[in-house]
């Protein structure tokens, strides 16, 4: 008995032996992994180069027979000389120009201080806006260039437009510098109803330093003149001219035909005739 058990733990172990020495396939080896910097790097494209940007052409110069035929918000471009200058408020100035065609009301035009110092009457120069229209009056609004021109000097004369007043004809003068002959002060009513040579505003309702309305008549029509006080304001002669008429005094004038539903001039000098 204890001789066949060992004969069977014999040839156990024999068994067990010839199992583990037995051939076994080999594991592959495992694929190395390639850090990022044993990676090949991708190659970047060549970046595209830009086209440069092409420069927009100048605008072309309008004349005033263009200008007066563009619809109200088309772009507009002009070349005009500074005739004379509201004053410089918060960047901005609103000027009366005026060339050899014609004129035109510049709007709150922006420019420095130091630069509008330098636009003095005479200078040339081209603007670029819209073409607007505010209770009749033309004018170039929401400017976005200007350039001063080197160019002789230009102000323009006077226009006597005496006997366009109270015709049709007399808005083709609109912006013009303008004169006015031989007119009679006529009377204006104050809030008390007393008759005056003039108003401080329009109704009366004004005091020094505020725009100056006066009446004056050719014998038929009579009509409103306005010194407009950020142009010439109190102080200046045409200012105290105006605060010292009297109703029924004749007198020459000359200023900016400029239109607040219909002519309504910005007087720069009186003269009394008579």
């Amino acid at each position: 008995m204890k001789k066949k058990l060992v004969v069977l733990l014999t040839a156990s172990l024999v068994l067990g032996l010839t199992a583990c020495g037995g051939s076994k396939p080999a594991a592959e080896p495992a694929a190395e992994e390639k850090t990022e910097e044993e990676a090949p790097a991708e190659e970047e494209a060549p970046a595209e180069e830009e086209a440069p940007a092409e420069e927009e052409a100048p605008a072309e110069v309008m004349s005033y027979a263009d200008f007066m035929a563009a619809e109200v918000d088309d772009p507009v471009t002009v070349e005009t000389y500074v005739q004379a200058k509201q004053g410089w408020w918060d960047g901005a100035v609103t000027m009366y120009t005026q060339n050899e065609e014609g004129a035109y009301f510049i709007y709150n035009m922006p420019i420095s201080e130091e630069d509008n110092e330098a636009l003095v009457p005479g200078t040339k120069i081209r603007v670029s806006g819209y073409k607007a229209v505010f209770s009749g009056e033309v004018e170039i609004s929401d400017v976005q260039s200007y350039e001063v021109i080197d160019a002789e000097p230009y102000i323009a004369e006077a226009t006597d437009v005496t006997a366009a007043l109270g015709t049709d004809d007399l808005e083709t003068y609109m912006n013009y510098f303008a004169a006015f002959k031989g007119l009679t002060v006529a009377p204006s009513t104050d809030p008390d109803g007393n008759e005056v040579a003039y108003l401080y505003k329009w109704d009366g309702s004004g005091n020094d330093g505020d725009d100056l309305y006066f009446n004056v008549t050719d014998g038929t029509n009579t009509y409103s003149f306005t010194v407009e006080s950020y142009l010439t304001g109190a102080g200046t002669d045409v200012y105290e001219a105006v605060k010292a008429l009297e109703i029924g005094q004749k007198i020459d004038m000359e200023g900016f035909l400029y239109w607040y539903e219909g002519p309504n001039p910005h007087i720069t000098s009186v003269t009394v005739v008579e």
